[in-house]
């Protein structure tokens, strides 16, 4: 089974397993496919993350689950205040913006240490979907179109992503034909990848960034390209009712801040209060609160700096914090920073845009896989004669070092800029498991409210027992510690409005305004082995298994 948010990369991934591929040589077609039908974050310019999980028996000499980090780092030339004078009125430029990208080599990493096919065979799939064309959805047409909108500094990008007829939108059904990706991605089928970080692509690269689409600034060389490497990393553990949960490490804080509000909330009797309840939802958030704290505190690349893992995600320190939470009245957010030591002074927020995928293979062996270009379409720097877009990745450091705002925007030493650090990141593809069994592989976009999708999703499954189809399609909600609002999707208001005004009651500002809240594709297994595939229908998405 394959869930992604692209009919024809699940399919890729499908056929590769029909073929005989692992859950590794799926996702690893299934990412390239991505690269081509949703370019709006599935990328070989970017970076991500992905952990997989043996599955009962083992595979490929795989005994306990591990994480393939391939987030972007910083080049070389990278500075901690680079970004310290932007603002809203003079932003920075797009190639100023650009971080190593990790993901060729990732996706190599992975394949080269437990995948099973040839390299060339899973990288086929994304070559002909580039060369030949694929139907653009209506999701990806308005995506389109949006991005066109906005791109008069861009000239490559609108020449790659024009519209099939002159003057005319794109529309649904319209095919999207990229014969220079095409032509890129041969190079990597033929010459893996070294065709990605030496050579006239990683010339283009450099090349791209030194010329900017606007504004000049950009620092990546040829040398940050050739000197990355992804990392093989143990992933975060945690235990839920009896089930183990696998999370993503740092420089990824998602797998942290979900361990550490499973703990908080398994002090709670969630289900006897029900799913809707006023009660849960207020412990729901204030675990968002305090783990979102700890976020901004503690996390940041491990390479560059001592990071706490254990200690937050221990619990006796889960304890500790749910004892704090009052069930009569919100927190604030401000002053259980004060007693952590952080100044508040009187914006950054990572993009929403991002893709996640799942996958899972006959033999139970399972693949959680988010990757990201940062904004949609990252800055929207193509490189020339390739045909992909680079990543606006560096924005996730902390833009103003030691400025941390009531807005959100953030400015805790660990995730400061450095030449080569890893920024930090929300992405959480995350494992369940039972008894060395997957029961449940989830994950989403959304900046940092993947966070607490994800934790919302396992909740729905572990905790109310929700067939996965509800659990997914469940109304969200996030809060992020600052700024000190929580944020509801419409239909949370609209089904359950009385539990929104206890909320209010106690103190909480709800937004007056949400959107949607990820896009959790997801593969459950049942009890009597079955899978069952579940895209989200917050946009398009596929489920394709056999």
């Amino acid at each position: 089974m394959v869930v992604s948010v692209s009919s024809p990369a699940s399919a890729a991934g499908r056929d590769v397993l029909r073929q005989g591929g692992n859950a590794v040589d799926a996702a690893v077609a299934t990412a390239f496919a991505l690269a081509v039908t949703f370019p709006e974050a599935g990328n070989i310019g970017g970076g991500g993350f992905m952990l997989i999980h043996p599955g009962r028996r083992g595979r490929a000499g795989l005994a306990e689950p591990v994480v393939i980090d391939y987030r972007e780092t910083a080049p070389e030339a990278a500075t901690a205040d680079m970004f310290a004078s932007a603002d809203a009125a003079h932003p920075p430029s797009s190639e100023s913006m650009v971080g190593v990208p990790g993901t060729v080599r990732g996706l190599a990493l992975a394949h080269r240490r437990f995948g099973h096919m040839r390299w060339d065979q899973l990288v086929a799939p994304a070559v002909r979907l580039a060369r030949d064309g694929f139907e653009v959805d209506a999701d990806l047409a308005a995506a389109l179109n949006a991005a066109l909108a906005r791109a008069g500094n861009f000239p490559e990008f609108r020449r790659t992503f024009a519209p099939p007829r002159s003057g005319a939108p794109w529309v649904a059904g319209d095919r999207l034909v990229q014969p220079e990706l095409a032509r890129t991605l041969e190079k990597i089928a033929a010459k893996g990848e070294a065709a990605f970080y030496t050579g006239p692509v990683a010339r283009a690269i450099a090349g791209t960034v030194r010329e900017g689409g606007h504004g000049g600034g950009g620092v990546l060389t040829e040398e940050d390209l050739a000197d990355y490497r992804a990392k093989v990393r143990p992933p975060v553990r945690g235990r839920f009712r009896g089930f183990d949960v696998y999370g993503p490490p740092p420089p990824s804080s998602g797998g942290v801040a979900v361990v550490e509000m499973l703990n908080i909330l398994e002090s709670f009797d969630l289900r006897r209060d029900g799913r809707w309840s006023p009660r849960t939802l207020h412990r729901m958030v204030e675990a968002m609160r305090r783990a979102f704290l700890d976020r901004a505190v503690f996390l940041g690349d491990p390479d560059f700096g001592n990071v706490p893992v254990a200690g937050l995600t221990s619990k006796l320190y889960a304890e500790n914090l749910a004892a704090g939470i009052d069930d009569n009245r919100a927190s604030s957010s401000e002053k259980l920073a004060a007693a952590s030591g952080v100044t508040i002074e009187a914006n950054s927020a990572e993009s929403p845009h991002t893709t996640h995928f799942s996958v899972i293979d006959a033999d139970g062996m399972a693949v959680s896989n988010t990757y990201t270009l940062e904004q949609a379409f990252g800055g929207m720097l193509v490189v020339k004669g390739c045909g992909f877009l680079l990543n606006n990745e560096m924005g996730d450091f902390n833009p103003r070092p030691g400025h941390t705002d009531a807005t959100g925007r953030i400015g805790t030493p660990p995730n400061v800029a450095a030449p080569g650090k890893r920024m930090l990141s929300s992405m959480c593809p995350t494992v369940v498991a039972r008894d060395g069994k997957v029961v449940l592989v989830t994950g989403s976009p959304g900046g940092r409210t993947i966070i607490n999708t994800v934790l919302c999703v396992v909740l729905n499954v572990l905790e109310f027992d929700m067939p996965l189809r509800d659990a997914v399609d469940a109304p969200r909600l996030h809060h992020q510690w600052l700024p000190d609002t929580i944020a509801m999707e419409p239909a949370l208001r609209k089904g359950h409005p009385e539990a929104v005004e206890a909320l209010r009651q106690l103190g909480h500002v709800i937004a007056d305004k949400s959107p949607r809240q990820g896009d959790a594709h997801s593969i459950a297994v049942q009890t009597d082995g079955k899978y069952v595939g579940v895209a989200d229908t917050r946009r398009s998405g596929a489920a394709a298994g056999y």
